[in-house]
């Protein structure tokens, strides 16, 4: 498999193909980066947060665009990411203003697949927790509720878990033990 090199931002959130995530950017490292990531020198992989890590990510991550940028009233910026495809990373350096770069191969993104039975209650419980949470929804234009893989990978996203719990099953082949966790954890607070 080819190897690639890319910029590597990391942050204690979780970003997975189709899935959306708005970052300020502040460091002028991270301006640089995003900035150089824009001329096309380098694609982006985004890594969700591994302490003491070398590089300080878990080693799958996901190579992402920026879809959208806005400069705050604080001179900071504000940039969208979507995630693209599942990488998994292979090496890695640091520069010297602390900066990673890494070399990654793509990864098998989890198969699209409908919902189905009992399994609806999620899609349904997703798109109420949307609606609650406004400043998420507003990042998404088509929401597709009815896409097992798409739903597990947003629930992940905005599950209230350790970095290390959603590693495990990010890792797994397909979305079949998200789908089974997040339904345990709904029935069991419909109670």
């Amino acid at each position: 498999m080819q190897t690639q090199e890319m910029a590597l931002l990391t942050h204690d959130a979780l970003l997975l193909p189709d899935g959306r995530l708005e970052l300020r950017i502040i460091e002028p490292r991270y301006l640089r980066m995003v900035a150089d990531v824009f001329k096309g020198r380098y694609p982006l992989a985004f890594g969700m947060l591994k302490p003491n890590g070398h590089p300080p990510c878990y080693p799958e991550a996901t190579q992402c665009k920026i879809i959208d940028f806005n400069q705050l009233e604080d001179d900071s910026l504000s940039i969208v990411l979507e995630g693209e495809q599942r990488v998994r990373i292979i090496s890695a350096a640091q520069e010297r203003d602390g900066l990673w770069k890494v070399r990654a191969v793509p990864c098998q993104n989890w198969a699209h697949e409908p919902i189905l039975g009992e399994f609806t209650i999620i899609s349904a419980a997703l798109e109420q927790f949307y609606q609650v949470n406004p400043d998420l929804l507003h990042l998404y234009h088509d929401m597709h509720l009815e896409d097992a893989a798409w739903v597990s990978q947003r629930w992940l996203e905005v599950l209230p878990m350790y970095n290390q719990d959603k590693f495990k099953l990010v890792s797994q082949p397909d979305c079949h033990k998200t789908m089974d966790f997040v339904l345990r954890l709904i029935k069991s607070h419909a109670g």
